[in-house]
């Protein structure tokens, strides 16, 4: 766009585009004089980063666009009011490392740190982030080559229903977190509507010995909130590999229900965590069964309407006031909840998921039937919009898949008999990267609500960005690479996705958890290698 300006920091570099990929926007490099490269925006609305305005150490550089190249003058990149950033300069990271060996580097890719996109090389020593930079190949130790890639932070899914105990022929832990990890998925925390249900300590710790050595990402286990349990749950919530408590308010998979107002004020009222909530209304929910046509799942959002959705939401919200508690309400469905919180992020934060914000009962629910059944219910194509708009303005916290697998079997009955749920861990990625190359969200938003996001809201320790010290837990992607998503490459034990045929722009090339290269094009690399994730609420003396 010539003669147009914006600012920007780095000091006299070079931008030149590289090839866009199909339905994105090209990015550039650029080079500070130091041999540093950062990545760097088009002009124009579409580029990835959508960051037309950055300062660094408060200093704004003004970059004047020519056609193709951008000229920028100004200080050197990073140097701040005291001096020059060893971050930013790489020859000084280099004379640090010279003496320094790492156990893997990953080596040439663009890195999304929490400045923004650079090339740079990450070294990691004993599975946390030791260095980004320019690393000297005589220090390192196995190096994963990732040029023409991108390196994100662990993508961390923190609603998934992998069945175990329990209802083992429609997942298990070690299928699901295969699953997980073939998608790009470092850690999950998973559901407690599980047989028997995850409601006590025994069972929470059941839980932690089923997944050590079989789960092959990280994960936490959610604890069921009951009436039943409300003396328990203070300090249920503070045990190792608790994610904190889950509260159903409507009726779903499992015998979890907390359907009054009494009750869930207990709960609320005994814990000091985030407490995770499904929010539909079970009296509406019970009033209008009438209204399911058998053999039409198309009349399954008119059951579960928006009005249970907010009624619940709106309950949830007054005693979350009333007793001080923070609520996290899941997946969120409709235009009127998304209005609804944007007025309360002081005590709720917000979830949506991938297909919410991808699939529509107007455009897919002929082609999918009861494929597309879920609690809360894929809604009409002006709920998805208003989400997006929700996602935009920055009330959407994080992203969940609520992966909920069920057989083909099962699914294939006439509704209202079918089950709702449907497979998502291992699409969640290539849905979201999709909607990137789309432009109807940058990859740093993508970032935070799948990583940063996460890691604050549930206090999760030394997860959610590449810094160093940080765990070496990374998804390293192609967001160029245009990949057809087929039933055969689902790893889930149901075997199935609603978005079997379709074509997505950016994919999913390798999962590294803690160190350790777990997948890698589509083939798992080394099994068992998950771990129960920390939080900063329950850390043990000592730091375990």
């Amino acid at each position: 766009m010539p003669g147009k300006s914006s600012t920007f920091t780095p000091s006299s570099i070079l931008f030149r585009p590289r090839r866009s990929p199909p339905g994105g926007s090209a990015l550039g490099t650029a080079h500070d004089g130091l041999g540093w490269r950062r990545r760097v925006p088009p002009p124009g609305p579409m580029g990835l980063l959508r960051r037309p305005f950055i300062a660094i150490a408060g200093l704004r550089r003004r970059v004047e666009y020519r056609g193709p190249r951008a000229i920028v003058k100004g200080l050197p990149f990073g140097l701040d009011p005291i001096g020059r950033s060893r971050y930013a300069d790489p020859t000084n990271v280099e004379g640090a490392m010279a003496a320094e060996t790492f156990d893997l580097v990953l080596a040439g890719g663009a890195v999304a740190t929490p400045g923004g996109l650079v090339d740079a090389d990450v070294g990691v020593t004993g599975g946390r982030i030791a260095a980004i930079g320019s690393i000297p190949r005589a220090a390192t130790g196995a190096v994963v080559d990732c040029t023409g890639l991108t390196v994100l932070p662990g993508v961390i899914d923190s609603q998934v229903h992998f069945r175990e105990p329990g209802l083992e022929h429609k997942e298990d832990l070690e299928t699901g977190s295969r699953a997980a990890v073939l998608g790009g998925v470092t850690a999950v925390f998973e559901m407690p509507n599980t047989k028997p249900l995850t409601t006590s300590a025994s069972a929470l710790a059941d839980k932690i010995a089923r997944a050590t050595g079989r789960m092959h990402c990280d994960f936490a286990f959610w604890v069921g909130g009951t009436a039943e349990t409300v003396a328990d749950l203070a300090e249920l919530e503070r045990l190792p590999g608790a994610a904190g408590i889950k509260v159903f308010m409507g009726s779903s998979t499992g015998d979890l229900l907390v359907a009054d107002d009494a009750p869930l004020r207990r709960i609320l009222a005994a814990v000091r965590r985030r407490v995770a909530v499904h929010a539909e209304d079970e009296a509406r929910l019970e009033a209008r069964k009438g209204l399911r046509v058998a053999g039409d799942p198309a009349s399954h959002p008119v059951w579960r309407d928006e009005t249970a959705a907010l009624m619940a939401t709106r309950r949830l919200v007054s005693l979350a006031r009333e007793t001080g508690a923070r609520v996290h309400v899941l997946h969120v469905s409709t235009a009127e909840e998304m209005a609804y919180l944007a007025a309360h992020k002081d005590v709720a934060t917000v979830e949506a998921t991938p297909h919410h914000l991808t699939l529509a009962v107007d455009e897919d629910g002929a082609r999918l039937g009861t494929l597309l059944q879920m609690n809360p219910p894929v809604r009409h194509a002006g709920h998805r919009a208003a989400l997006w708009r929700g996602l935009d303005q920055g009330v959407v916290d994080v992203l969940g898949s609520d992966h909920a697998p069920h057989t083909l079997e099962e699914k294939a009955k006439p509704y209202p008999d079918s089950p709702s749920g449907m497979t998502g861990v291992q699409t969640l990625v290539p849905i979201m990267l999709d909607h990137v190359a789309a432009g109807r969200l940058s990859l740093a938003r993508f970032v935070d609500l799948t990583s940063a996001g996460p890691a604050r809201i549930f206090g999760i320790a030394c997860k959610g960005r590449i810094a160093v010290g940080y765990d070496a837990d990374f998804t390293v992607v192609d967001l160029a690479r245009r990949q057809r998503i087929e039933n055969g490459w689902i790893a889930s034990r149901a075997g199935w996705t609603p978005y079997d045929g379709r074509t997505v722009t950016g994919w999913p090339v390798g999962t590294i958890v803690r160190g350790r290269r777990v997948a890698w094009e589509g083939e798992l690399v080394e099994a068992g290698a998950g771990a129960p994730v920390r939080f900063l609420e329950t850390l043990a003396p000592g730091g375990a």
